[in-house]
């Protein structure tokens, strides 16, 4: 199980955005892609559940060219691929449960499983049944994205994306929301790409690292070798840290 970019290229207004970007996403590894803002890292994302199309270049998830497929295979992509925006998207008409359970609609899963599958999901983000008829006000706004977590994995993905999961968050929450990314994907067995421009989570987290910078990649590698990189942009990010 793997995904793949093979010389990707996309450009909007005649910008290029992605530049003949490649590279494999291996199996069950956490995978951050970091990069300033701008610089196609939520684009990258998008392309892996073909909510973007490259305009040359290939996308592939288990095999599947998702770059060319239509909307049929696309569904069974993304049932496999759980995405995790940047704010929870809650719906706030919805109790915790109804939300939780929302991606569980529809299917062939009775209610009493559905009801078992919504706690189970719960507990793998450390919250309990006390929530479960509240609504997303109700809850405090870390509760909100471990809710939101909870809802992604409530159809078990194989592949976790998330897009900028820390963003605003203080730096408590932060390190909690990036430890549970972690406890997730070591227990689950998942594959997880983060979208991100926090070069501290990618350290904490990370198996390697992507650095995104005008369409192309300027790095790839694991914790030490980012660390050691001499690149002018790398060592802006790692100044923020160290």
């Amino acid at each position: 199980m793997s995904i793949e970019f093979k010389d990707v290229r996309k450009a909007f207004s005649e910008k290029a955005v992605l530049d003949g970007v490649s590279f494999t996403v291996k199996s069950r590894e956490i995978l951050f892609i970091l990069g300033k803002s701008g610089v196609g890292k939520s684009v990258t994302l998008k392309h892996v559940v073909g909510l973007l199309k490259p305009d040359a270049g290939e996308v592939h998830v288990d095999g599947v060219r998702v770059s060319s497929s239509d909307e049929t295979v696309l569904a069974a992509v993304r049932r496999v691929c759980g995405m995790v925006f940047q704010h929870p998207a809650l719906l706030d008409s919805l109790t915790v449960f109804e939300n939780v359970a929302f991606g569980l609609r529809g299917t062939d899963i009775g209610p009493a499983r559905i009801h078992e599958r919504v706690i189970e999901c719960l507990r793998l983000v450390h919250l309990d049944a006390s929530i479960l008829e509240r609504k997303p006000i109700e809850i405090s706004y870390g509760m909100q994205k471990r809710v939101s977590i909870a809802r992604t994995l409530a159809p078990s993905p194989r592949y976790l994306l998330f897009d900028e999961p820390t963003t605003g968050l203080d730096p408590i929450t932060t390190n909690a929301v990036n430890d549970l990314i972690h406890e997730l994907s070591r227990s689950l067995g998942v594959t997880s790409v983060v979208v991100s421009h926090d070069m501290g989570s990618a350290l904490r987290i990370a198996d390697r690292i992507l650095v995104l910078d005008e369409g192309t990649i300027l790095a790839l590698g694991d914790r030490r070798e980012i660390r050691e990189s001499h690149v002018p942009l790398i060592r802006e990010f790692l100044s923020e840290v160290d």
